[in-house]
């Protein structure tokens, strides 16, 4: 009966999100009906648990959100964004539109960007090239999905992407873990997914088929707001990977920085309940922090004059602020449900189900299908990320010392997969996508499911090369 209850509620939060309703206020409910059948008084859980570890990762992961917030909006409406985009379509033109697309897209999203920001920022671009091009609008949410919500965001190392960072307080790593196995898949990613769009795109030229007649969110030119050096745009994004890369230190140079092991010390006589255990824990997103706030700084300053122009920065820093809400809000009570279940009797079934997926040394298999799983009943490559390890990330790191598998590489692979089958219909930032672009499901999906399919099989086919040859 417990785990029957623990699936219902889990089919019950994939339907409600498939159907558009907040997260922030069903997850909670449907946490209490999964422990309706347990030995769990029902209020308790939901101020004990659900709250406490809703908490637990707001205190963790707020700053993040709110500082990349800001640093979207403030690049954003600084104009500095549009510059970027503006200059990496017309550098490669409308001969290569797709990989325009698909690299500006993947510059501005490694860079720090919010990816629906870099959606709502590439599409003008990405519209106007294709057109031009003659090349089937249907396919521009492909190119969109591929160069923002795939190996830039969780797989290059060094991503200051939330589906980046999220491993490394479970697995006390850097943004930087196993670069080589993140540039390799990443680049495996890029190339078959720009291929299979090379592909579409000849199919359709045989057929004759072009752009198309839309007049569903057709953009307008974006030329205006782009700033007059476009190099200076690209400023604050490089500065938000350097200081990244100088302050967690991945890589333990004499001459970067290196975090007091003791800093701790001084707060720790308060016994505070939400306390990290040690620096490990919480250097990434100290160094992250760290790193947004000077490329805020720098996007401010670079764009001073177009933020006069419309009224002052204050406005932008208030709505980078409330965009923040909502997103981290949204990933904390996901976490939050993943805890409530986690610490369920009923759960044991599911839990043994899935640590008993051994194949190779480690728990690479089974961290990887879980992801996917909870990624692709959450539609969010965050949330089921973040239900995943929390319900079992503990026992990935006991498992993964116990085999020898290097921490960075579990890591890797849980980044990894947090952008495999999160891309169900009911992804929030697919339909987001779907909706800036003025196009359906039925039009534009096919491309984005076969690209779906590319980055996880791929993932698997990395994790046998990682068994066949050892780390790389």
């Amino acid at each position: 009966m417990e785990l029957f209850a623990i699936l219902l509620s889990l089919i019950l939060l994939m339907f409600f999100s498939f159907r558009g309703y907040s997260i922030i206020l069903f997850a909670p409910l449907f946490a209490v009906l999964a422990a309706a059948a347990s030995n769990f008084s029902l209020m308790p859980v939901y101020t004990e648990i659900f709250m406490t570890k809703a908490a637990e990762y707001f205190k963790m992961y707020f700053s993040i959100f709110l500082l990349g917030a800001i640093f979207a909006k403030v690049m954003e409406e600084g104009g500095l964004a549009l510059t970027i985009a503006g200059t990496i379509a017309n550098k490669l033109g409308k001969e290569n539109a797709i990989l325009a697309v698909i690299l500006g897209c993947a510059f501005l999203t490694y860079g720090g960007i919010s990816v629906f920001v870099v959606v709502f920022v590439m599409y003008p671009f990405a519209s106007a090239l294709y057109r031009e091009a003659n090349i089937p609008k249907r396919f521009i949410p492909a190119a969109l999905w591929l160069g923002t919500f795939t190996f830039s965001m969780g797989a290059f190392p060094g991503s200051p992407q939330i589906q980046n960072i999220i491993p490394t307080a479970f697995f006390g790593t850097t943004t930087w873990a196993a670069p080589l196995l993140g540039l390799s898949s990443g680049l495996a990613v890029f190339f078959l997914g720009w291929a299979w769009l090379i592909y579409r795109q000849r199919q359709a030229v045989a057929l004759n088929e072009g752009y198309g007649e839309h007049t569903v969110n057709e953009p307008e030119d974006r030329a205006e707001g782009q700033l007059s050096n476009h190099t200076l745009a690209f400023l604050p994004l490089i500065v938000v990977i350097l200081a990244n890369l100088y302050l967690s230190n991945p890589f333990q140079w004499s001459w970067a920085y290196h975090w007091n092991e003791e800093i701790l010390l001084s707060v720790k006589v308060l016994k505070l309940s939400l306390l990290s255990t040690s620096v490990d824990k919480v250097r990434a997103i100290w160094s992250l922090n760290i790193a947004l706030i000077l490329g805020i700084l720098f996007a401010i300053y670079i764009g001073r004059e177009q933020f006069r122009r419309t009224g002052g920065i204050a406005a932008s820093l208030n709505r980078g602020v409330n965009s923040s809400l909502v997103a981290v809000l949204n990933t904390a009570s996901g976490y939050g449900y993943g805890s409530v279940v986690a610490s369920l009797a009923g759960f044991q079934v599911i839990k043994s189900f899935l640590m008993d997926i051994k194949i190779g040394a480690g728990p690479l298999v089974s961290e990887v299908i879980t992801v996917n799983i909870m990624a692709a009943i959450t539609g969010s490559a965050s949330g089921g990320l973040t239900i995943a390890l929390g319900m079992l990330g503990a026992d990935y790191l006991n498992w993964a010392h116990a085999t020898n598998v290097p921490v960075d590489v579990l890591h890797r692979f849980a980044a990894l997969a947090s952008s495999g089958l999160d891309s169900m219909p009911h992804n929030g930032g697919l339909i987001t996508v779907m909706a800036v672009c003025g196009l359906t499901h039925k039009q534009s999906y096919y491309d984005l499911f076969i690209i779906t399919v590319i980055k996880t099989l791929l993932i698997f086919i990395f994790i046998a090369l990682y068994i066949t040859v050892g780390n790389f």
